[in-house]
Parts: C-alpha cells; sequence; structure tokens
C-alpha cells in the first residue's frame, strides 16, 4: 500500500497541536479526514502511531518517532508547493512569511522593510498579519513573532527585546491634575483583552484590584491608542509607540508594570536556511530598535 504524504503531515499536526480537533483545523481539514488517513498509515506501517483515550489522543513512542522522521520531507514537500506557486505567479523566489499581530506587522516590521534590504535580502516578504500559532504549526509561515511563547516539539522560540509598558492619557483627559496624584481605581482604565493569551499586564491589573475601573477591553494596540488619544481614558500600552505620539501624557503606575516579552518562532528544520537566518536577524534587530 503506497504511503500518503498527507497522513505524515497528520501525525507532526497531532504531535504539534496536542489534540486531534486543533491538528485537523491546521491542516485545514475535518477530523474524520485526520483520522482516516492516520488510521490508513498505520495499517501501512503496521504501528500504532496514535493513542487514541476518551479525554484526547497522542501520539505514542512509534508516532513521536515517525512524526521525527517525517518532518524533514514534509518540510521539503511543503517547499516544492511554494516554489511552484512562485512559478505560476512568474517568479523565481520564494517569499518569507512572517506571521505576527496586526499592530507588530504595521508599526514594527512594515517601516522597518528598508533595513532588510540594506542587510542584503534578495527575497520579497510576505507580512503575514495573525494572532494565533497555529498559521506556524500547520505551515503557513516561515516565521512568527508572538507574545507568549508556543508550545511545539518542532519550534524553536527565542526570547527577543522587551517592550516596556506603560499607563498614557491625553493632556485633556489629564486636565491639569498631577500625574504622580492620579488614582488609576478612580480612572477609566483601557486595557487588554486575552485574545492573544494571559498577558502579564493583565494579571498586573488584576492584582492591584484596578478590574473595575477598566472602561474599555480590546485586543486592538492601534485601538488603545486611538482611544487614548482621543481622550477616552487612560491606556496601558507599549511605551515606545505611546511616545511617540508626543502628545500623550505617561501616569505613573502604582508598582512597575511588567514588559511585554516577545518571542520570535521558526521550526527548528528552518533554522539553517540563509534566508531564514537573514530574516531572524533583521526581526531581532528590529526589535532590539525599539528601545
Amino acid at each position: 500500500m503506497p504511503l500518503d504524504p498527507d497522513a505524515f503531515g497528520d501525525v507532526i499536526a497531532i504531535r504539534d497541536a496536542g489534540t486531534l480537533s486543533t491538528a485537523a483545523k491546521a491542516r485545514g481539514v475535518a477530523v474524520s479526514t485526520v483520522s482516516r488517513r492516520i488510521e490508513a498509515l498505520e495499517a501501512a506501517l503496521g504501528l500504532q502511531l496514535v493513542d487514541r483515550r476518551t479525554n484526547g489522543v497522542r501520539l505514542t513512542n512509534a508516532g513521536i518517532a515517525i512524526a521525527e522522521a517525517a518532518s524533514p520531507i514534509t518540510e521539503q514537500m511543503r517547499r516544492v508547493e511554494r516554489v511552484a506557486e512562485s512559478l505560476r505567479q512568474g517568479s523565481k523566489t520564494v517569499p518569507i512569511r512572517i506571521s505576527a499581530t496586526e499592530f507588530v506587522i504595521s508599526d514594527v516590521l512594515a517601516p522597518a522593510l528598508d533595513q532588510l534590504w540594506r542587510m542584503g535580502a534578495d527575497f520579497p516578504v510576505h507580512l503575514q498579519s495573525q494572532g494565533d500559532v497555529v498559521s506556524l504549526a500547520g505551515r503557513d509561515a516561515d516565521l512568527a513573532i508572538r507574545m507568549v511563547r508556543p508550545e511545539g516539539a518542532s519550534l524553536y522560540a527565542r526570547r527577543i527585546a522587551d517592550i516596556r509598558l506603560g499607563l498614557f492619557a491625553s493632556a485633556d483627559y489629564v486636565a491639569g491634575r498631577e500625574p504622580v496624584a492620579i488614582d488609576l481605581k478612580a480612572e477609566r482604565l483601557l486595557v487588554y483583552d486575552d485574545s492573544y493569551g494571559r498577558l502579564p499586564e493583565l494579571d498586573w491589573v488584576k492584582r492591584y484590584g484596578l478590574s473595575d475601573a477598566v472602561f474599555m477591553r480590546t485586543g486592538s494596540t492601534r485601538g488603545l491608542l486611538s482611544s487614548a488619544l482621543a481622550g477616552a481614558g487612560i491606556a496601558l500600552l507599549p511605551a515606545p509607540f505611546a511616545l511617540r505620539t508626543g502628545t500623550l501624557i505617561e501616569i505613573p503606575p502604582p508598582s512597575r508594570l511588567p514588559s511585554r516579552q516577545p518571542w520570535l518562532i521558526v521550526h527548528r528544520d528552518l533554522r539553517g536556511l540563509p534566508a531564514i537566518k537573514l530574516a531572524q536577524k533583521w526581526v531581532i534587530q528590529t526589535f532590539e530598535n525599539l528601545a
């Protein structure tokens, strides 16, 4: 019986995702399709690859070994598909795909693209605005920047330069008051929601009894910035971008705010590729320059 390459990808997705449904979502197919392909692969290999339990699935030792052996093969197939797509579009150069939140894409990476070209990049870049690390697990991106360290044996995560957070309000909102005298519990606070995971600053808000003062929650940094500029309240923002406006006033917090801790994520089997190494270097330098 011939081996189905897609089934190997399914095994790897289960290893990375941890559940059958998440693996199926990452692969863009139904759960029943993944189950059928893995059963056929198990029959062809004469091995049990997946341990099926009432509370979920996990790879057997044989499944882990097969996933490890198949990873380079499946990545090469992905790369063949990308090269073919580029050729159909009339280009011989495969783009590097970088996934991040909308704010990181528009306000961190996009303004620094000229630095990438000056570093000698001879490849195009596709900046993908996404918040879910599943895009990496599904091989839909080459690099990702996330604010929470992901799980996954096939992923290499490197912590890059921290981003200082601060509390900022417009001059109209402060209305002549001394920033140091402002009691946050009596103000309107504009903070992040948990769209991108349980961020440290959310715990900080709760720890200091500020939850009742929260006037707005959003996953959009641009939304927080715009609201603060419009005088809606005191926003918890990445300090480099709030200060860039030149008009927002920083409000001293009752204790030191946690820093935002970005992670640069790449598949382990892609780390050695020259284009990927150059893109990683560019991302690292770009975040270092924010301080």
